[in-house]
């Protein structure tokens, strides 16, 4: 199989997994979110901070490491589920003896029992990461995809069950635990690799040294993007919280998908070829653009239809919800750019200026968090509106110079998609503005309204991104 057709079979099957599992969850959510209070979802959303920076010590870069490296041996494997495994254990225990000082932190005595069951889940986590690590480097996302589904669909009917009667909080505890644990599961079924008892300190420290980087910008990454949900729930409420952790989810459904199928086939793909630097260059501008279009007419396209969505879908009593998604569609909007930028810096073995980029961009939120205790959760989500416009321009800034592929030129690739989005957007907006029908009604004339008039517009420009796509989809649906 050619890098081309390794890269298309990537690309549609890490979408098939990303979007199905990520809909599949989205769907469950909903329901979900009727039948149970704001407070409920704040609650896990205090926890989820600490779950993800306990999982960004877990994984430690040594992911993406093994992904560069070229041969990997059974020892480099080995050595790495073992550090894996270690880590989840300790931070398991950590987060156990912690517990009660996580409650009293925000006031929710409730707190200490969910933080010690749900941090299960990072013991869980540590025993499959070498297993999906292996198939992303072959760039097999079909068996992930029929893993997701498989797990996400078992983890979310259970959690419905539980809702109906009566456990509140702990139908979404129990979800995460049993989606994970189903995954996990799975991977070790389905994927023929098992760890030998050999922990290599030669092994350790080549992978450290590059993962080591690597995990501090994402430690730095994990806090930066979940201290608004400690901060949130530290100095407003629960319930404050799970309006935002709400429209947080609905913002993060299109831009964390894009986000993961785009780098997950990006950067295997790219380090393949990273000696090449033209074909490198061709498949980097290929990959941004026609990510970009995809992402600012989904993100634009929800910010504009975001109030008929939640209403119609989740409830009236989530329509605090409504703002906070529109602004955060913006910041979205950036995500899968921003992560597409910094591949290409891993790609180079430049971990170190990844983390220098992180450190310097997370030290300029300080002042958005600031504001927003004293001003409120608007004004700090329009701080983080600013913080991802200079997020990517240092990404692209940095990236680009690896490539000979500058931030005006980058600019001037993504203009065209921008434009069109835009076009698509301010007119889905005003279809709802007027309209005088019920929500979901009103929803379905926007959405379909908004997928005709992108359609038309990019059809009667020959836009090349567009056809690119579609020529992709084409030859999937003939190959079947």
């Amino acid at each position: 199989m050619s890098l081309r057709q390794k890269t298309v079979t990537g690309l549609v099957w890490s979408s098939v997994e990303s979007i199905a599992a990520q809909t599949i969850q989205f769907l469950f959510g909903i329901i979900l979110a009727r039948l149970l209070s704001p407070k409920e979802f704040g609650l896990i959303g205090m926890v989820a901070v600490f779950i993800a920076i306990s999982e960004a010590f877990i994984y430690s870069g040594f992911s993406s490491a093994l992904i560069r490296k070229k041969d990997c041996t059974q020892e480099d494997y080995s050595t790495v589920f073992i550090f894996n495994f270690a880590v989840g254990i300790l931070f398991f225990g950590l987060l156990f003896i912690s517990a009660p000082a996580i409650g009293r932190f925000f006031d929710e005595v409730q707190l200490r029992s969910i933080v010690r069951v749900l941090a299960i889940v990072l013991i869980i986590d540590s025993l499959s990461i070498i297993q999906h690590t292996i198939l992303t480097k072959r760039i097999d996302f079909k068996l992930q995809t029929k893993i997701s589904v498989i797990a996400s669909g078992t983890a979310g009917t259970v959690a419905i069950i539980l809702a109906f009667k009566g456990f509140g909080v702990w139908c979404l505890v129990v979800q995460t635990l049993l989606r994970q644990g189903i995954r996990s599961f799975l991977l070790w079924i389905w994927n023929r690799w098992r760890p030998a008892m050999i922990f290599s300190k030669k092994s350790f420290i080549e992978l450290f040294s590059f993962g080591s980087k690597l995990l501090l910008s994402t430690l730095i990454n994990t806090i930066y993007n979940n201290i608004y949900q400690l901060v949130i729930g530290k100095f407003f409420s629960a319930r404050d919280l799970g309006f935002y952790t709400r429209a947080w989810q609905f913002q993060s459904l299109p831009s964390t998908t894009i986000t993961n199928v785009v780098t997950r086939v990006a950067y295997p793909v790219l380090s393949h070829i990273q000696e090449d630097k033209e074909k490198l260059k061709e498949i980097y501008k290929r990959m941004i653009k026609s990510t970009m279009l995809v992402t600012f007419v989904i993100m634009l396209g929800l910010a504009a239809i975001a109030e008929p969505m939640i209403i119609s879908l989740i409830g009236e009593k989530w329509r605090t919800s409504v703002v906070y998604l529109q602004m955060l569609c913006f910041c979205g909007m950036f995500f899968p750019l921003s992560f597409i930028n910094l591949n290409m810096l891993d790609v180079h073995g430049r971990s170190d200026l990844t983390l220098k980029l992180e450190i310097i961009k997370k030290l300029l939120s300080i002042p958005t968090i600031v504001i927003g205790v004293l001003f409120g959760i608007k004004i700090m989500i329009a701080g983080m509106m600013l913080n991802s416009v200079i997020a990517y321009f240092l990404n692209s800034y940095f990236s680009g110079r690896f490539v000979n592929y500058s931030v005006k030129e980058q600019l001037k690739d993504i203009a065209p998609a921008f434009i069109i989005a835009c076009i698509m957007a301010m007119s889905v907006f005003f279809i709802g503005y007027f309209l005088t029908t019920s929500y979901i009604f009103k929803l379905i004339v926007q959405v379909t309204a908004g997928a005709f008039i992108f359609l038309i517009i990019c059809e009667l420009t020959k836009m090349s991104d567009y056809i690119y796509l579609k020529q992709i989809v084409s030859e999937k649906i003939l190959k079947k």
